[in-house]
């Protein structure tokens, strides 16, 4: 199974964007996506934006992990 993370882009420059997933910066490829912005939500898997999603969508996955969280 893998595992992607919803994260918040904060920056681009050259194929690259800074995000931000849960207050944790990093540096991803944006090689995939087309059309990325500032402020735009993307999932991410293995340093690479896979797919870009909605808002509601990342707090949807947000939710979702903090129940598996609690779970532990």
């Amino acid at each position: 199974m893998c595992v992607g993370l919803s994260a918040r882009v904060d920056k681009i420059k050259n194929g690259m964007a800074v995000v931000d997933a849960s207050g944790v910066k990093r540096e991803i490829s944006t090689e995939l996506i087309e059309n990325l912005y500032p402020g735009d939500y993307v999932m991410v898997h293995a340093g690479i934006a896979i797919a870009k999603i909605s808002s509601t969508d990342e707090d949807e996955v947000n939710k979702i992990m903090e129940t598996i969280k609690d779970a532990k």
